[in-house]
């Protein structure tokens, strides 16, 4: 079985949960008999941790000697990506615009299409206010490729790579498997974006499976996008074994506990509640910190916010943390919280358990329906999260009772089964 996989970020150029994703499942696929992935991206930049796959850069790709064959919907998006800011998963970056221009006939709307010397369509691969206009170049040179490799199924991930997803079935007329890792129902808070609603429920229409990283998830698509429940799956998300890093300096540089806030700060992952839980606690204890660590929108809100409060002489905000520094965060904690309003899923709960560190998470996220030893609270309930941290930080026992099961629990969720769950999605297609 040969599988053409469109994800928009691999590993180590990541901003969120999606590349992590993305590269624990086609790790865990790559150890099935018989199956190859073939894994696109916007950009490929040459240093991507792709033992595991054949990876494909959009931005390699020459498209302009190519008969390109599309779909209406490219249409659509192409009317409504002018102005349009937005920040799925990072801060947005600056793109570089690139000379040169060719004229493309797509489903009957003459399009320019922006190209180097060689053809090649430019990509950032990130999140930038052109981002529209790359999901529709992305979904141009998926439309090349689906005409050109052999390959059985196309799988996309999330709503950035369902046009490319519809493009590539267009062309070769192989089913296509749309992975669910979030809607903007979790990252608008219900407020969503039209024009992202759009190419959401496209694609789910368009899909012959849905896979989703959670029930809560599955239950968003069936209500909110009205699709059909025999076709929408759950297959939950894992974690990478965690190898020891006996370089990583993790001593801490002051004797006193560290929670910690690690994530996009933005409305979806809740840290204004995390900025009142602390409080909370700190006027009930002294010898602890709490650390936000990530970037996103509402950051200058959130330091705003701890100021008026008064606890910024206890409160860190580090930025955007990546790589080793994920992790000597976590061996830096003795508390882990993910207060998120609407969470499809949540790996770093996962990973931090896995670093021995005790896990605080809210009712509204995925993994809560498969995770036993850790505290599930309200995201709105401050009081019941603030008492849980107290717990924690002031009873030895109850800290190394949800550190041991905890990280005993995490060990059994390996990405080789949710690879096999997969599989078993592309074969209820395949056969």
């Amino acid at each position: 079985m040969k599988v053409l996989m469109f994800g928009w970020e691999f590993p180590p150029h990541i901003s969120g949960g999606l590349g992590t994703a993305c590269y624990g499942l086609t790790k865990g696929l790559s150890k099935i008999q018989n199956l190859d992935v073939i894994f696109v991206v916007p950009k490929a930049h040459g240093d991507e941790q792709n033992d595991s796959v054949r990876l494909i850069g959009a931005n390699r790709i020459p498209v302009s000697s190519k008969n390109i064959k599309t779909q209406g919907f490219l249409k659509k998006m192409n009317l409504l990506e002018v102005g349009v800011r937005l920040i799925p998963y990072l801060s947005p970056e600056q793109y570089e615009e690139k000379e040169g221009e060719i004229t493309m006939n797509l489903a009957g709307l003459e399009s320019k299409i922006r190209t180097n010397a060689e053809g090649l369509i430019e990509f950032s691969g990130g999140y930038g206010p052109k981002l529209f206009h790359e999901i529709a170049n992305y979904s141009v040179v998926a439309s090349v490729l689906g005409g050109e490799l052999d390959f059985d199924i196309i799988h996309a991930h999330d709503w950035l790579t369902y046009p490319a997803g519809m493009a590539a079935k267009s062309v070769s007329g192989k089913p296509l498997v749309i992975h669910v890792h979030a809607t903007d129902f979790d990252r608008s808070g219900g407020n969503v974006n039209p024009a992202v609603y759009e190419i959401e429920k496209a694609g789910m229409i368009a899909a012959d499976r849905i896979i989703t990283v959670s029930n809560l998830t599955r239950k968003i698509v069936i209500e909110k996008y009205g699709i059909d429940p025999s076709k929408v799956f759950t297959v939950y998300n894992a974690v990478e074994p965690i190898v020891e890093k006996e370089n990583l300096n993790v001593n801490k540089p002051f004797d006193e506990k560290i929670v910690t806030f690690l994530g996009r700060i933005t409305m979806q992952k809740g840290p204004e509640y995390f900025i009142e839980v602390a409080h909370k606690v700190l006027q009930k204890m002294k010898n602890v910190r709490f650390v936000m660590a990530g970037s996103g929108d509402m950051l200058n809100k959130m330091i705003a916010r701890a100021a008026k409060l008064g606890i910024t002489d206890r409160f860190h905000f580090t930025g955007f943390l990546g790589g080793e520094d994920v992790y000597r965060m976590y061996y830096m904690s003795d508390v882990y919280v993910m207060p998120s309003v609407s969470e499809p899923f949540g790996i770093t709960p996962l990973e931090a358990m896995q670093s021995n560190v005790p896990v605080i998470i809210s009712h509204q996220s995925g993994v809560a329906e498969i995770l036993h030893h850790a505290v599930k609270v309200d995201f709105w309930d401050i009081e019941a999260m603030a008492d849980a941290i107290y717990g924690i930080l002031n009873y030895p026992s109850l800290y190394t009772t949800f550190t041991n099961l905890g990280k005993s629990e995490v060990e059994g969720l390996k990405w080789e089964n949710s690879a096999l769950k997969v599989k078993e999605v592309y074969e209820s297609v395949l056969n």
